[in-house]
């Protein structure tokens, strides 16, 4: 048995880097900044009392169509640089050398194979702080590489990166891209960094950045947040995550976000820009805000342009999201107009964080009015005249009923918006004094006035020709009065009556064995809700009335489908082919009744 060694191709592993690690070849700048800015963090401890410095020279600038990337570091010794420059994927060196501590971004190695995106050939020309003469180093991208002395020695430590650019890959290096890319993820870098003599590096954070008024300095943090994010915020809160080494900025947004889309944020690795569209760095219901934060501990992927999704970061997470519930409940005691104003436009954030914090569900309680048909109005409002909320489950059940329950003194909430049906429940859970249920049909009818026996026997004819017409549909007509007169007719399907006709459905497709044991389920029932829709003849309507003394039972039959219809569609119901059917039959019905083929009507 003989033993090999793998061997490497050095373009595939650039073509891996390239199709499936990378998302761009513009992370080859990142890479080289990382490297620079490293090798001068590691000189500081020798050289305290040397300025650290990065400059770039784009191909304009060094005239012979490369780019060069010098640095004042703590430079590579001969070993050094077979080490760290020339062999994939060893760590140990890199550990004894130091260059692997925590507070260092790059691993040299796999982050400068990120340049043959770009590059051809790779030059290093680097002299160690530790002494020795200036080392060249030499890579290409089909595997090879050489070291050697330099022929031309530097006068002082540091390293000098020089790319050779493949064939159509020109403009990466170009002053105008380098320039963008540098600034991009280098713009927080603590010390300075040029391109072809512009220096594109802050220095210091802007949410450390000191002004001599509070007012200058939020006016600061809104145009940073405008030219970061391109909007001006509602407010500014302040992230703090010791464990995490994070700090930044969070942005509220001035108009409404879409919950389904979750907000990316910017985030530097640091003060390296790791991605602006980290998605998992907030809670979910906190949509309504972008975030921008330096973090020392937060793990990036292989990549760096992700953060690594670890138990840190859920921690990170949590603490994040209980500092802008802290904003919320600040401003809630201290600027009701203005929290009235945030809850307008990112009310659906605030609900969904109110279903697992009390504090956010006394906040909507008191500050979000909810639809009613008594008009908007909060929960703690409507609680001091309703002892029992009621509600119904959609918009189409509340648009139906709003105005009949009204009239009969019952207020119903609007259920059918996001949250509220649980955060109501949930109100009720914390407080038993409280009750909370969904409108049930019996509940209006019982206040609806029944006919006494004299127009009990008008309304023989009427009742007669409706069960005719409604019986087939599984319907029952119901004759009461109530307000308001204008609506004709009510349909009322109570949740017994759609469970029974779900039990219907399931015993008609069910065996022999299985329909006995769903009747003998479904005859247990004893609520005392109707089993089956009702269509709730007003006869207050002055429609009704007419029809009360219709001469043909034909044409009371029509009027009745043309209600039923009608009622329908003022509900929102669901349309069953027999009822399209009824509704059409109903209308040519009336037609033919009312332009007969020669005589009047």
């Amino acid at each position: 048995m003989t033993e090999r060694a793998f061997q490497v191709d050095l373009r595939g592993v650039v073509d891996l880097l390239s199709r499936h690690l990378y998302t761009s070849p513009r992370v080859y700048v990142r890479e080289l900044l990382q490297n620079a800015v490293d090798a001068c963090g590691a000189r500081a401890p020798l050289d305290p009392d040397t300025a650290p410095s990065v400059s770039v020279e784009p191909w304009e600038s060094t005239g012979d169509g490369t780019l060069r990337v010098h640095d004042n570091g703590i430079g590579l010794t001969e070993t050094e640089v077979h080490e760290l420059l020339a062999t994939i994927g060893r760590s140990s060196k890199r550990d004894e050398l130091g260059f692997a501590r925590q507070e260092f971004l790059g691993q040299f190695g796999i982050g400068l194979l990120s340049c043959f995106l770009v590059a051809d050939e790779i030059r290093v020309r680097t002299r160690s702080a530790h002494g020795g003469p200036t080392v060249a180093w030499t890579g290409f991208a089909d595997g090879r590489y050489r070291v050697e002395r330099a022929e031309e020695q530097r006068s002082e430590p540091g390293t000098t990166v020089t790319l050779v650019p493949r064939p159509g890959m020109r403009d990466w290096l170009a002053g105008d891209t380098v320039t963008r890319l540098a600034t991009w993820y280098g713009g927080l870098l603590p010390i300075p960094v040029t391109v072809a003599g512009q220096v594109v590096s802050a220095g210091e954070l802007p949410w450390r950045t000191r002004h001599s008024t509070p007012e200058r300095r939020g006016a600061a943090l809104s145009s940073y947040a405008e030219r970061l994010f391109g909007f001006e915020p509602f407010d500014v809160i302040h992230l703090h995550v010791p464990e995490a080494g994070l700090s930044g900025l969070a942005f509220v947004l001035p108009t409404s976000a879409n919950p389904a889309q979750r907000a990316g944020h910017r985030v530097y690795l640091r003060r390296m820009l790791v991605a602006d569209g980290v998605e998992k760095l907030l809670p979910d219901w906190a949509f309504f805000v972008r975030c921008v934060v330096d973090t020392s501990e937060l793990r990036p992927t292989a990549s760096r342009e992700e953060v690594y999704d670890d138990d840190l970061l859920a921690r990170t997470r949590e603490a994040l999201g209980s500092q802008i519930r802290d904003w919320l409940v600040r401003l809630a005691s201290t600027d009701p107009r203005r929290l009235r104003r945030f809850l307008t436009v990112h009310h659906l954030g605030v609900k969904a964080l109110a279903l697992h914090d009390t504090e956010m569900l006394r906040i909507v309680e008191r500050w979000w009015p909810m639809e009613t048909n008594e008009g908007p109005v909060t929960l703690a409002e409507f609680r001091r005249t309703h002892p029992v909320i009621r509600y119904t489950t959609t918009a189409d059940g509340f648009r139906e009923l709003a105005a009949v329950a009204h009239a009969q003194g019952i207020g119903v909430v609007n259920g059918g918006y996001a949250y509220d049906i649980d955060i109501m429940r949930r109100l009720s859970a914390l407080d038993r004094a409280l009750e909370v249920r969904p409108l049930e049909p019996s509940e209006l009818t019982t206040r609806f006035a029944a006919p006494d026996a004299e127009e009990e026997r008008r309304l023989g004819p009427l009742l007669s020709a409706a069960t005719r017409v409604l019986e087939p549909l599984g319907c029952d007509p119901l004759p009461r009065a109530f307000d308001p007169s204008s609506l004709p007719a009510l349909y009322l399907v109570s949740r017994q009556a759609i469970q029974a006709e779900e039990m219907r459905a399931a015993r008609e497709s069910a065996d022999d064995l299985w329909s006995a044991v769903l009747s003998s389920v479904g005859s247990a029932d004893t609520s005392p809700e109707p089993r089956r829709p009702q269509l709730v003849l007003n006869l207050n309507s002055p429609v009704l009335r007419r029809m009360i003394d219709l001469p043909s039972a034909d044409l009371v039959g029509l009027a009745v489908q043309a209600l039923y219809g009608q009622a329908l569609l003022h509900g929102h119901h669901p349309l069953r082919s027999q009822d399209s059917a009824l509704l059409n039959q109903s209308f040519l019905g009336l037609l033919d009744w009312a332009m007969p083929p020669g005589g009047k009507p």
